[in-house]
């Protein structure tokens, strides 16, 4: 392996510098975007840098070229109505519930959501219930299961929408299918936040789309596994029940009035990519995941997840994408595995966990990347293997406990109308939370205001820092402080 000379802590007059001293390391990126940094044909992006000028129609009110875009983007996913996102996923998760629901209403989202989906309750005052996917090994959040989204449905009277994420940041595919009969029977809408699954559409190899699967509003963050620039996203309406007119308007407000010509010509030359050479390319990606995962078998002490480790757990579906490396039975923790593969191999991953590390692929990654990948992980589980002393505990609680179900005292809306206190955390056990604190990635939350801190969730935040977990949403950046709530009626504000 070439050496590098990158230093992430070296002196650079700006990010520019950073950025192009980055590129030229052999740093590969098993992260997103999906374009994965790869030498795609672009003019130079100061050429064509424009606003909304005569010839280049307007996104806000589009009727020509962006009009004609958009409808191939219809085409190619098989929407009712498709439209451009350069806010990225987060002004689609916005629109959507904006679009479906007033001020007020009853929802029902996955506790499993990306943070923007509580940023939607929280601008359009919705009154949320939640249904929590299930536990499996290595601390992973499961499916969404049908029947506990009836069981809420049933006991909750006028809910507007039922919102899931799906797959889930680790690859989790719940059964949209009956989903969407379940909430359509109780005369819901279904939104479903499937960013990570803009390239289920293109390949039989890995799960049906949600747009096809019967919700009504589905979001893609196309540069997450497509070859597209960051922020790049797609909002599409399928079926006949969501309201464009609604959408139109939120999008509106959401998305900037200057969107960037940048952008959406990249997602046309990801559509056109996919149109021309789509077919091959994921062949090609195709037997290149089939190759990795087969010669992964023999890896002892660190396990790559496949599907036959999800059927004790009746998981629905799961996207081969999405490469989940487990510690379980090794004498190291995701944190630990992520640096080696970081710092000795120069292979930059997407994520770490407790106990497991995430591999993020797209069409883009090479036969040479996935060859570096394996050859690491054999060397590493090698010298695991040699040096174990006994069983690792299969036990594991710190995730579960993270993001246990929590006492909701206010709606996270209600939690703005009080004063607001920086509490040390080790006093904070039984008030009510004033800021949403979450592990990112994935960016779900642990608890969000409103909502009752416990002695449990007090220890797990200690914990998580311990093992060096990305806790973000503390005002507090030492995570010695949170916010809480100051909750008598005479704190109203």
């Amino acid at each position: 392996m070439a050496e590098s000379e990158w230093n992430e802590t070296g002196t650079y007059e700006n990010l520019y510098e950073r950025l192009t001293a980055y590129s030229d390391t052999d740093y590969y990126p098993f992260h997103m975007p999906g374009h994965k940094r790869a030498e795609i044909p672009f003019i130079n992006p100061y050429k064509i840098d424009i606003t909304e000028i005569e010839g280049f129609d307007n996104l806000h009110h589009a009727q020509d070229v962006l009009l004609e875009a958009q409808k191939r983007l219809e085409g190619l996913y098989q929407s009712r109505k498709s439209y451009y996102l350069v806010n990225g996923s987060t002004c689609g998760i916005l629109s959507a519930a904006g679009a479906c629901a007033k001020r007020g209403d009853s929802v029902i989202i996955a506790r499993n959501c990306h943070k923007a989906v509580y940023n939607a309750v929280k601008i359009f005052g919705l009154q949320a219930d939640h249904v929590y996917p299930e536990f499996m090994q290595c601390g992973i959040q499961g499916q969404i299961r049908p029947q506990d989204i009836e069981k809420l449905l049933s006991e909750r009277k006028n809910v507007r929408f039922v919102l899931v994420t799906s797959p889930s940041f680790d690859g989790i595919v719940s059964d949209i299918a009956q989903i969407a009969r379940i909430v359509h029977a109780h005369h819901a809408y279904l939104i479903v936040d499937e960013a990570h699954g803009a390239h289920f559409t293109f390949s039989r190899y890995f799960p049906e789309s949600a747009v096809s699967q019967g919700a009504d509003i589905v979001i893609h963050s196309l540069h997450k596994t497509l070859p597209s620039f960051t922020q790049t996203a797609a909002l599409h309406i399928a079926g006949d029940l969501a309201d464009e007119h609604k959408v139109e308007e939120m999008l509106g407000m959401f998305q900037t009035s200057s969107p960037s010509y940048l952008f959406m010509a990249g997602i046309d030359l990801c559509m056109n990519l996919l149109e021309k050479s789509g077919q091959e390319l994921f062949e090609t990606y195709e037997q290149r995941l089939s190759w990795f995962y087969e010669n992964c078998r023999e890896l002892k002490s660190l396990h790559v997840l496949t599907s036959k480790d999800y059927e004790p757990y009746h998981v629905f579906d799961a996207d081969k994408s999405k490469i989940v490396i487990c510690t379980l039975r090794a004498e190291m923790n995701g944190k630990q595995l992520y640096e080696c593969l970081l710092r000795k191999y120069h292979l930059q991953l997407e994520m770490y966990s407790e106990r497991y590390v995430l591999a993020m692929t797209s069409i883009m990654d090479t036969q040479e990347g996935f060859e570096r990948l394996l050859s690491a992980l054999r060397e590493i589980d090698e010298e695991l293997n040699r040096n174990a002393s006994q069983e690792q505990s299969m036990e594991l609680t710190v995730l579960q406990r993270a993001y246990a179900a929590r006492e909701k005292v206010l709606e996270i809306s209600e939690a703005g109308y009080y004063n607001i206190e920086e509490t040390p955390l080790e006093e904070s056990s039984g008030r009510i939370c004033g800021e949403t604190v979450f592990l990112y990635p994935p960016g779900i939350p642990m608890i969000v205001p409103g909502e009752v801190i416990s002695d449990d969730l007090v220890s797990v935040l200690e914990e998580c820092r311990n093992m060096g977990l990305n806790i973000q949403g503390m005002k507090d950046k030492q995570k010695r402080k949170i916010l809480t709530v100051a909750y008598r009626q005479e704190n109203r504000i």
